[in-house]
């Protein structure tokens, strides 16, 4: 870990250590992969004559991929299968990508110190299949007690719904949650779920 790594994990440590429960978005947040995912993402859109600007996986970070693949279809006025587009998606990054994947080794720390003693979540707008795999990559696979991913809950973030039965699920109360995440949409999710919130990236 880097010095300055040392210190953001410091003062994360600082700030969790009041908190029951923790949930850690995936993506961009314990695994170093969000130039993977923006890499597969414009690699599909190519196969359907599509230009991506990366920019679009920023915003929609956290997202869903089916309602990604809807706002590209929505933005480029291509009509895309949404369930196709995200299957696809997810094939390029597992075959290309997910075993490059490394953690962000900073957040990891938190929830390895923490796994014992406090209730672990994860909340992801990733499949499972997918998820499964980066976290048996970045070594983290028995670490939490609930894996809330894409299609669990009718709403996928910025909604509270992924977040909320993260929480039923420790049973643990939404305000006693502090949530981990490097994205908007993740961040407006915590904030309408009443739990704290965290962004990794702007620390």
């Amino acid at each position: 870990m880097t010095e300055e790594n040392y210190q953001k994990y410091l003062k994360l440590k600082e700030i969790a250590a009041p908190f029951k429960a923790l949930l850690f978005d995936v993506d961009g947040t314990l695994a170093d992969n969000m130039q993977a995912h923006k890499a597969a993402y414009v690699e599909t859109a190519k196969e359907h004559g599509i230009v991506l600007n990366p920019d679009l996986i920023d915003e929609t970070a956290g997202w869903p991929t089916v309602a990604v693949a809807d706002e590209i279809s929505s933005r480029y006025q291509v009509p895309l299968d949404r369930f196709e587009f995200a299957k696809r998606k997810s094939a390029i990054f597992i075959e290309q990508f997910i075993q490059k994947t490394q953690p962000v080794d900073f957040v990891r720390q938190i929830l390895y110190d923490f796994a014992e003693s406090r209730k672990i979540g994860i909340v992801s707008g990733g499949s499972r299949s997918t998820l499964n795999i980066t976290l048996d990559v970045i070594k983290v696979v028995g670490k939490y007690e609930t894996l809330v991913c894409a299609g669990d809950t009718p709403e996928g973030k910025p909604s509270p719904q992924p977040f909320l039965l993260a929480a039923e699920h420790l049973n643990v109360d939404p305000i006693d949650c502090l949530v981990f995440e490097d994205g908007d949409p993740g961040v407006q999710g915590a904030i309408s779920a009443g739990m704290a919130w965290v962004r990794i990236d702007q620390m």
